[in-house]
């Protein structure tokens, strides 16, 4: 295979709130067509507490897994890549999933967290070419920040990438396990969330003018704050988000129960109970950085991870300096 052909590649993600599925037709490594879906698994459950993946979330990930495999193989991609992020790895018996994945016929790899940060930094920047800008990527156990510019045509600059051990799945059941919550323990996860990132943004002599975040929290803070009934990516994808929406957000969702949070619009039922918690964090990550407003992209990981695909089915050296492992 060379540059300007055509190729099909699959890439499942699987993080610590949502199991994800991304089909693509990849061109010059840009994405020319694709199709999603993502499945709410909760892998991360009780990992922050216990080290441990409970059986039952191991058991939901692989069913959402088996059906994925069903999409694939109808789908008949070039190359297949697995990954696992935040929860895999804190999890001491993270080798059952590995194992059941490996009986469903994929190839699954545990990456570290400056990889996902890059695959995920290379899958936005596309579309903010020669840009230089900040990527976040909030998910249930971690949160991932990255600055660099994507300028097509020469290598990848990233000047800082960092993984942080936050995220709205760690954060509820460290501070928020109690809903409606208490004004002391919505103090005390702001404060966590402050003291994660502020030395992160300290460290850098110039903060990019834009900042762009990804993820379940941001795109379903969109959704509910245009009372969405039906997602639309339309409306969500390269939408600016307040820093006055996002808290309105949280004065709103902090005095509902998990239930009354999962009958809005706009929000999935399952991701009702770390939604406040997801909402703290991308806050102060705004705050700690300076930004009144980000910019939401619905491209992500998965995306970094066909341009990825592309580039090492052409035999050549990923622009992120990480080749994946691939089931065929």
């Amino acid at each position: 295979m060379q540059r300007g052909d055509m190729v099909r590649v699959a890439s499942i993600d699987l993080g610590t709130v949502s199991s994800r599925l991304l089909l693509a037709e990849v061109k010059d490594g840009v994405i020319v067509d694709s199709r999603k879906r993502t499945i709410i698994t909760d892998l991360g459950e009780g990992v922050d507490a216990t080290g441990r993946f409970l059986d039952a979330a191991v058991a939901r990930v692989l069913k959402a897994c088996s059906s994925f495999v069903e999409d694939i193989e109808a789908f008949a991609p070039r190359a297949v890549c697995t990954t696992l992020t935040s929860a895999a790895r804190d999890a001491s018996n993270g080798q059952d999933l590995l194992d059941g994945l490996e009986r469903l016929g994929l190839v699954p790899e545990v990456i570290p967290g400056e990889v996902e940060a890059k695959l995920t930094f290379y899958g936005v920047a596309h579309d903010f070419p020669g840009e230089r800008i900040a990527v976040a990527d909030s998910g249930g156990g971690s949160t991932e920040v990255v600055v660099g510019r994507y300028t097509p045509g020469e290598p990848l600059e990233v000047e800082c990438a960092r993984s942080m051990d936050i995220g709205c799945r760690r954060v509820t059941e460290r501070f928020l396990s109690c809903q409606p919550a208490r004004a002391e323990d919505l103090e005390a996860a702001r404060d966590f969330a402050r003291e994660q990132f502020e030395p992160y943004w300290s460290r850098m002599a110039r903060r990019p003018e834009r900042l762009v975040a990804v993820g379940g929290t941001v795109t379903t803070l969109v959704a509910m704050d245009r009372g969405m009934q039906v997602y639309d990516s339309s409306l969500v994808h390269l939408h600016d988000l307040e820093l006055s929406q996002v808290e309105a957000a949280q004065r709103r969702l902090s005095t509902l129960s998990v239930e009354q949070i999962a009958a809005l619009p706009g929000i999935q039922p399952k991701r009702a109970p770390v939604i406040l918690a997801g909402s703290l964090v991308i806050g102060e990550l705004m705050r700690t950085g300076g930004y009144g407003s980000l910019t939401v992209s619905e491209n992500s990981l998965m995306a970094g991870m066909a341009a990825t695909l592309y580039e090492a089915l052409c035999k050549e050296v990923p622009a992120i300096g990480w080749m994946p492992r691939v089931s065929c």
